[in-house]
């Protein structure tokens, strides 16, 4: 079957869509405040955002991007190499490595290019990376990029880490790769045992800390919510997350950063993050900075839902952040519970295979009133009887 051909025989999404349980590519037409408005004018609770500290839509956060387009126009129309590099990109540089306390920072147009900025630019043919089996697909993709070998290793399973890099002491280099907060899941990387196996082992470690940044550890993400951000050389973010905008950065030292600057694929040969995103997210990062109690209160209406959606019954998961997984077991009773929590009002993100086993993935922010909380719980207790066969206390 040629690269054409087999386009027209997948017809998955469109028996989705006629059957009216096709659950992605869901039309917006504008959020605020923790609700989102469909293309059709309903407004649903949005409990499947990314947008954990409510950023995305601050007034100071959209008047600096607003800002920054009427200053430098709508984008940079160049690598940051040649003729794309502006004082705000290198400020927001300075500003991102002072307060994720690294010496150094390198920005890049996506939180996925810095992944691959920083795996494939470190690493080639001869070197060794492992990965988390449930890291995210940028870090594998950057791994195949590079030519490295890849190396699988148990999710969050740090024996069978030591194990592999025993196994595979190998003439090259060797980098572990893994996740700060797991996307599907919610839960943490076991930090301070990576880091000790990685000392061992004579590994370095690079945590994508897209979901932990602006979250934990007072904003400063993973690595300082351990104590450990000395003990891991590079850190990657993404600010299409806490941060409200898009883009992405590595965090390291000042020697790392500075040849990634030359070599890293994915920022030379790429236009630069446009003024805008990258003056929203430097309006973010100081709100961060300045307002804390954001970070408290998402993990905190985090923690009352896992209590309240366990008490309906829901299997949540080990999350410890602002994402919770509801576990629905098969695609069949994603899908309807994903449609049934729309037509009560609230949105979810339907997960289904390859990108996770199935589950209904919520997602909560600073901004979410106690009023949004409640119709979320209503919603749900009012689709139990369509998930009953997934339910933990179901017969």
């Amino acid at each position: 079957m040629g690269v054409i051909e087999k386009c027209f025989s997948y017809t998955r999404s469109r028996e989705g869509k006629a059957s009216g349980y096709y659950p992605f590519f869901v039309s917006f037409d504008g959020r605020a405040d923790g609700v989102a408005r469909l293309s059709d004018g309903r407004e649903l609770v949005m409990c499947g955002s990314n947008d954990y500290l409510g950023l995305s839509t601050d007034p100071r956060v959209t008047a600096a991007a607003a800002g920054a387009a009427h200053r430098h126009g709508a984008g940079c129309t160049g690598s940051r190499l040649l003729n794309g590099n502006l004082e705000l990109h290198e400020r927001l540089e300075s500003e991102l490595a002072a307060f994720f306390g690294k010496p150094a920072a390198l920005l890049l147009t996506t939180g996925y290019q810095a992944n691959l900025g920083a795996i494939a630019g470190l690493c080639g043919p001869g070197d060794t990376v492992f990965v988390d089996k449930d890291a995210h697909a940028s870090l594998i993709d950057a791994v195949r990029l590079s030519r490295a070998r890849l190396q699988w290793f148990a999710h969050n399973d740090t024996a069978d880490l030591a194990e592999k890099l025993a196994r595979h002491p190998g003439r090259g280099g060797r980098l572990v790769a893994v996740d700060g907060v797991y996307s599907m899941e919610g839960d943490l990387c076991p930090l301070p045992e990576l880091v000790r196996v990685c000392e061992e082992f004579d590994a370095t470690l690079l945590v994508d800390d897209a979901h932990g940044a602006g979250v934990l550890g007072g904003g400063r993400g993973t690595c300082e919510q351990f104590g450990l951000t000395d003990r891991v050389p590079l850190i990657t973010l993404t600010f299409s997350k806490s941060f409200g905008s898009i883009g992405g950065a590595v965090l390291g030292d000042e020697e790392v950063i500075e040849y990634l600057r030359h070599h890293a694929r994915s920022l030379l040969f790429s236009a630069s993050s446009s003024p805008a995103n990258t003056a929203a997210a430097l309006a973010a990062l100081e709100i961060v900075r300045t307002e804390p109690w954001r970070c408290e209160t998402v993990l905190k209406t985090a923690e009352f839902m896992r209590r309240e959606l366990s008490a309906l019954g829901y299997r949540t998961g080990s999350s410890e952040t602002p994402i919770v997984p509801v576990d629905t077991r098969d695609e069949l009773h994603t899908v309807v519970g994903w449609k049934r929590l729309m037509e009560e009002g609230v949105y979810v993100n339907a997960v289904l295979p390859p990108a996770a086993s199935p589950r209904l993935r919520t997602s909560y922010t600073a901004v979410q009133t106690d009023e949004h909380l409640e119709r979320t719980l209503a919603a749900f207790a009012a689709v139990r009887g369509d998930l009953a066969p997934v339910l933990s206390d179901a017969p």
